[in-house]
């Protein structure tokens, strides 16, 4: 099995790892494929063509090349969609009772994503989940798609933890990126919107649950809770 102990701090994703939505998300893209032309897709064919720069993504995808202009548009036209449905989703299996353990168990976590920052707080905490998170922290931009890796070297210097002692959980290669970039370590998971193969290729571990994921961490034990536990109070910063 695998093991990576000493973990001190965990950097939660939300969509499609804490947050089961990829009914909403495959609606949204195939709202984009109708407008355009384009036959509509399934879940399992979406995590085949998915990857960021998302802009390049929605070109394969539509077989096309787009401007700027497209891309706001698409933005635009997926979240609408997307926001209507986010009333049927749900917390994936396992939230918050793994979040919890975690914590109970010596260690801290936060919360970083590249859904939009403004909408991300409140809802995290309509989920009850803010007292969990030592940092909340969505995207601060008008339109998304970009990387994660310059927003999660800001997020951990934030929180002043040490990458190496820190394991960034998500569900796409992004997430992995990132976290080479930062020099922390990742699990990915294979609840949300990227194939198995996809994910391993990264050789970042794979699981097939959040529960499954933390099973594989062992939290570094402390003597004082550090700045990123925050004494398990959330700080969404904004």
């Amino acid at each position: 099995m695998t093991t990576l102990a000493d973990t001190r701090h965990i950097v939660w994703d939300w969509n499609g790892t804490i947050f089961s939505d990829n009914h909403a998300v495959v609606a949204a893209v195939n709202s984009v494929c109708e407008s355009y032309g384009r036959a509509p897709i399934t879940l399992e064919e979406w995590r085949t063509i998915f990857s960021r720069p998302l802009l390049a993504c929605y070109e394969r995808l539509l077989g096309r090349s787009l401007a700027q202009d497209d891309w706001a548009w698409i933005d635009r036209t997926y979240h609408e969609v997307y926001r209507d449905l986010l009333p049927t989703c749900a917390l994936a299996d396992g939230v918050p009772e793994v979040l919890r353990q975690w914590r109970t168990a010596g260690g801290s976590q936060s919360l970083l994503s590249m859904w939009f920052h403004h909408e991300l707080v409140p809802m995290v905490s309509e989920f009850g989940l803010d007292e969990l998170f030592g940092r909340v922290d969505g995207l601060r931009a008008e339109i998304g798609g970009g990387p994660k890796a310059e927003h999660l070297d800001k997020h951990l210097a934030e929180l002043g933890v040490d990458p190496r002692e820190t394991v960034v959980i998500g569900d796409v290669v992004d997430d992995a990126e990132a976290a080479a970039h930062a020099g922390a370590r990742c699990v990915l998971v294979t609840t949300g919107v990227m194939s198995r193969p996809a994910l391993e290729a990264t050789g970042a571990p794979v699981a097939d649950s959040i529960r499954e994921a933390v099973s594989w961490l062992r939290p570094q034990q402390q003597d004082e809770p550090s700045a990123a536990g925050n004494g398990g109070r959330s700080r969404a910063a904004g």
